[in-house]
């Protein structure tokens, strides 16, 4: 079984992989994930510029009084709903997915699903 930082590595490593593939454009910026064991953030970034047009995450005060818990897919989706709410209201419709080295299930997949709810297209 590997220890919690060699997988950390290992995800850190998948992650650099594709972010030579994955980068965000003032037309198209990414929506970048980072699961903790508690919590989970969003941002949604322009790399030319290198600035975070757009964050969420369950520390965010909006969604403190909804969530019974931080951690679990019911938080991560209201995340994706509101970095998705945000988004729009700052008229980003289109964003690349980065799922920042983590498998696509479970709190990603979430996540990913409360944006495109909220009317992100990626």
């Amino acid at each position: 079984m590997l220890k919690r930082f060699e997988r950390n590595e290992k995800r850190m490593e998948r992650h650099r992989r594709a972010r030579q593939k994955i980068h965000g454009t003032p037309e198209r910026p990414r929506l970048n994930v980072y699961r903790s064991n508690n919590h989970i953030y969003a941002q949604i970034i322009d790399d030319t510029t290198g600035q975070t047009l757009v964050s969420a995450s369950t520390l965010d005060k909006e969604l403190a009084e909804k969530l019974s818990s931080t951690h679990n897919k019911e938080a991560s989706k209201l995340v994706g709903q509101l970095v998705g709410k945000r988004a729009i209201e700052k008229e980003i419709t289109e964003v690349v997915f980065d799922r920042g080295g983590y498998i696509y299930h479970g709190r990603i997949k979430e996540l990913a699903e409360g944006a495109r709810e909220a009317g992100l297209k990626f």
